[in-house]
């Protein structure tokens, strides 16, 4: 009975996640008046020819620091793990 229901669970689950997908329509993306304004704008505002650096590095450029933090944090976390391991030093909890 247990497993039934994990399976009955499972499927729900999955047919759910695969609903999402096939709900969207690709190739008609939304119209947003922001993206005419970066593309009219874009330029003289931040002195750049390539659109997408403005937008990542002019218009959301604390986004872009956060997200750089996060993933420096994340970096720095995973060499110093490995370190660790490379040293040979063990857990104090072993």
């Amino acid at each position: 009975m247990r497993k039934a229901v994990t399976y009955i669970s499972l499927a729900i689950l999955t047919i759910g996640l695969l609903m999402i997908p096939l709900s969207l329509e690709f190739g008609k993306p939304q119209h947003s008046d922001m993206d005419d304004y970066f593309l009219r704008f874009g330029q003289v505002q931040t002195a750049t020819n390539n659109q997408c650096t403005s937008v990542t590095f002019d218009f959301r450029g604390f986004d872009t620091l956060g997200e750089s933090t996060v993933l420096f944090t994340a970096v720095i976390g995973v060499a110093l793990m490995f370190r660790k391991f490379y040293r040979g030093e063990a857990d104090a909890d072993e």
